[in-house]
C-alpha cells in the first residue's frame, strides 16, 4: 500500500516492497512541569537540518526514493542505504507515539522517589561494582565519576535492561516523514545511515526507542556520530554490546560537554528569609561569593564553598517545588547533566542517584507533598486563562509552565502577600478561582 495511513504501507527498498512486523512503541517518561523534554533524545538533538527532502504531499514511497537520492548525494552508498530499508514499514505506531501529548505531569517528588528509588539505588551499588575496571577506565580518560555515568545508565536503560526492539531506520524514517518533528527524523535518519556505512553495527542490531535514542545509554544517531568511542579496541563503536564503549562514550559526551573533575552537581541549600525567588532560576547565574552574601547556606549552616566548590564557582539556585520545599545550588557539572536531557528534574535525579549510589543520603528539607503542583493540562491552561486577565502577554494557554507564565504567577503572589515563588499549585489555583468570581 502506498497511503500513510494504512498500517502495512512499506518503505520501499528502491525499487521493492517488504512489509515488517510492527512493534510496539516504547512508552515516554513523564517529567514535571520544569521538564523541558519528554525523553533524553529529545533533549540531546542538536540543532535539526532543513536539508533533505520533506515530504509534505508526497507518497511514502515518493518521499522515500527522494530520501535516497538525497542520502547517496551526502556521501551513503546505494548498497548501505538499501540494505538499511530492506524490511522497513510506515510504522503507525511510531507516529501515534510522536502525537500523543501527556496530558498529566507527576510532581517532582513522585519523579525522583521512582527514578532514585530503593531498588535503582542497590541495582546501581551491584552494577557499579560489577564493572568496577571498565568504569574506572573511563573516568581516568574523561574524568567523569563512575557513579554518575552508572546513574545515567540506571536511568536510560535499567542498567541494560531496557535498549528498545524498534528498528531505527523504521522509527526515524517514520518520524522524518510524517508528524511534528521531520527535521529532526530527517537529520537523525542520515546520521543512522552513517552508523550503518562506518560499519559499527549491522543493521539487525540497530534497535532502539521509537524515538532513536539507542542502546545502554541511549544515544540518538548524531550523538552517537559525535561522541561514541571504541573503548575496547575492536574498531567498533558498539553501545549496545560493549560495556567499555557504553561507559567511555557517555563520560566522553560530558566530558565535552563542561563537566568539571572532581566538582558536584549541586548543593542543598538553606535560603535566607526574605530571599527574592525571581532569583531561583537556571538562567540566573551567580558566583558562589555572591550567593553566600545574599544569605544562601549548606544545610548545616556551613557557607557552600566547603562543597567543593571554589568561591569563584557559577552557581544557580532552584526550588523545584517552591519555596515550601527543598533549594539547590546547581553548578557547571549540573548543566552538563542538563544537556544531556534538558529536564531539570532529569539532572536532579542523575546527581542525586550518583550521590546514594557512593553511599550518601537523602535530601534533607521534606518535600511539600500536601500541596501538589497542577497535575493535569486543563488545570494548568485554566491558570494561564485566568492570569491572562491582568497580563496578555503571557500568551495562548497551552499548559506549558515557562517564563512567562512564572512572572504572572510571581505577580500574583505579590499582590496577595503571597511569597512570589512562580509555582503553581493547587492551592494557587483555588485562590485565583475565588478571586475571578
Amino acid at each position: 500500500m502506498r497511503n500513510q495511513a494504512a498500517s502495512t504501507t512499506s518503505f520501499p527498498r528502491h525499487d521493492r516492497w517488504s512489509p515488517m512486523t510492527l512493534l510496539a512503541a516504547l512508552g515516554c517518561l513523564a517529567l514535571t512541569l520544569s521538564a523541558c523534554a519528554t525523553t533524553a533524545v529529545t533533549a540531546r538533538a542538536p540543532a535539526a537540518s532543513t536539508h533533505g527532502p520533506d515530504s509534505q504531499g508526497l507518497a511514502v514511497n515518493d518521499w522515500v526514493r527522494a530520501f535516497r537520492g538525497y542520502a547517496l548525494a551526502q556521501g551513503i552508498s546505494a548498497a548501505t542505504f538499501d540494505m538499511a530499508f530492506a524490511n522497513v514499514s510506515y510504522n503507525p505506531r511510531v507516529a501515534e507515539a510522536n502525537q500523543n501529548q501527556p496530558e498529566f505531569s507527576r510532581p517532582v517528588w513522585d519523579y525522583l522517589d521512582r527514578a532514585v528509588s530503593d531498588e535503582r539505588i542497590a541495582r546501581g551499588k551491584a552494577k557499579h561494582a560489577e564493572n568496577t575496571a571498565a568504569l574506572r577506565a573511563a573516568e581516568q580518560s574523561y574524568g567523569v565519576p563512575t557513579s554518575i555515568v552508572t546513574a545515567i545508565w540506571g536511568l536510560e536503560s535499567g542498567y541494560g535492561a531496557n535498549l528498545g526492539s524498534k528498528n531505527i531506520i523504521e522509527a526515524l524514517a517514520t518520524l522524518a516523514y510524517q508528524g511534528n518533528r521531520r527535521a529532526f527524523g530527517r537529520e537523525q535518519l542520515l546520521a543512522a545511515l552513517r552508523i550503518l556505512e562506518s560499519k559499527d553495527i549491522p543493521p539487525q542490531r540497530l534497535v532502539g526507542s521509537w524515538a532513536g535514542a539507542m542502546g545502554h545509554t541511549q544515544f540518538i544517531p548524531t550523538t552517537f556520530l559525535g561522541y561514541a568511542v571504541d573503548a575496547d579496541g575492536d574498531g567498533r563503536r558498539n553501545l549496545w554490546d560493549s560495556l567499555p564503549d557504553v561507559f567511555a562514550s557517555t563520560a566522553n559526551y560530558l566530558d565535552k560537554k563542561g563537566w568539571q573533575k572532581g566538582r558536584p552537581c549541586f548543593t542543598e541549600v538553606r535560603l535566607p528569609q526574605g530571599f527574592d525567588y525571581a532569583q531561583a532560576d537556571i538562567d540566573v547565574s551567580q558566583t558562589v561569593t555572591t550567593w553566600t552574601a545574599r544569605g544562601v547556606r549548606r544545610m548545616d549552616g556551613r557557607s557552600l564553598d566547603t562543597a567543593g566548590v571554589e568561591t569563584s564557582a557559577q552557581a544557580a539556585i532552584l526550588v523545584p517545588a517552591g519555596h515550601k520545599g527543598p533549594a539547590f545550588a546547581v553548578y557547571e557539572n549540573f548543566r552538563a547533566v542538563l544537556k544531556y536531557n534538558q529536564s531539570q528534574s532529569y539532572a536532579l535525579a542523575i546527581c542525586q542517584l550518583a550521590n546514594r549510589i557512593e553511599g550518601r543520603g537523602e535530601f534533607i528539607a521534606a518535600w511539600p507533598k500536601a500541596d501538589p503542583p497542577l497535575q493535569a493540562l486543563s488545570e494548568r491552561q485554566e491558570l494561564q486563562r485566568l492570569l491572562a486577565r491582568k497580563d496578555p502577554g503571557i500568551g495562548e494557554p497551552d499548559g506549558i509552565i515557562g517564563r512567562r507564565t512564572r512572572a504572572a504567577i510571581r505577580a500574583f503572589q505579590a499582590s496577595n502577600n503571597l511569597i512570589p515563588d512562580g509555582y503553581p499549585t493547587q492551592s494557587l489555583l483555588a485562590l485565583m478561582r475565588t478571586k475571578a468570581q
